[in-house]
């Protein structure tokens, strides 16, 4: 339970850094001074868009932490049989890596109204995207082959539930970066699509956070970096 407890407090504590980036742990009605004496012109509002993405994001993660934290202490219990990783998992993570760099270039190709760059980014992006999601149900299939089924042993279940929830995020997100691609070879001026461009790149990058989490709880890195944590506190 202790190690649960660290990890999670972890969790926390880049949520909270994340979040007080974003603006979102700022207390307006406490600055001192008053309307008049500020700055005219300096202060950028927030587009509601990206208040809402900040927001579902803090709940998809704290979902995904309660996930995990029901993966660690299930795990701990007799019946629980390690699912082996697939080999085709590291390639997969090497994809939504590659989409996640692609949408960060859109990102800087929007700023500086580079359109075609714009575009070879975001049909980058999806591409490696859809790789991704193709090699997931590829790992799906050889576990299954090999009698990995779903209901065979918690951990089995545990690894198509965190999996394919992760999944379909990721082609929730698609949906949203197939707008935004269909925007980009309709309009002519990139600085239109900026807001929408950087939306996509923040939710991929968040997405490969996650899956990095993931990751390193299913190959069992994620307890070895807790008990490595827990032998220098004590």
């Amino acid at each position: 339970m202790g190690s649960i407890l660290l990890f999670l407090s972890v969790l926390a504590v880049i949520g909270a850094w994340w979040l007080s980036r974003q603006g979102l742990a700022s207390k307006p009605w406490l600055e001192q001074g008053t309307a008049s004496t500020l700055p005219e012109g300096n202060i950028t509002p927030t587009p509601p868009s990206k208040i809402g993405l900040n927001v579902f994001l803090a709940v998809v993660g704290s979902l995904f932490a309660l996930f995990i934290s029901a993966y660690a202490m299930r795990m701990q219990l007799p019946d629980w049989r390690t699912v082996p990783v697939p080999t085709i998992l590291w390639l997969n993570t090497v994809m939504l890596a590659l989409s996640s760099v692609a949408l960060h270039g859109a990102k800087r190709a929007a700023a500086r109204g580079e359109m075609p760059e714009l575009r070879l980014g975001l049909l980058a992006a999806g591409i490696s995207a859809l790789a991704f999601l193709s090699g997931q149900l590829l790992a799906w299939r050889q576990l299954s082959n090999e009698g990995y089924l779903l209901a065979a042993n918690p951990a089995n279940a545990f690894f198509y539930v965190l999996t394919g929830m992760h999944g379909l995020h990721l082609l929730g997100g698609l949906v949203a970066l197939g707008r935004t691609a269909e925007k980009a070879w309709r309009e002519t001026v990139a600085e239109r699509l900026r807001l929408s461009v950087d939306l996509c790149a923040t939710y991929w990058h968040f997405l490969l956070l996650v899956w990095l989490v993931f990751l390193s709880v299913l190959t069992g890195w994620a307890g070895e970096f807790v008990d490595i944590c827990r032998q220098l506190l004590t």
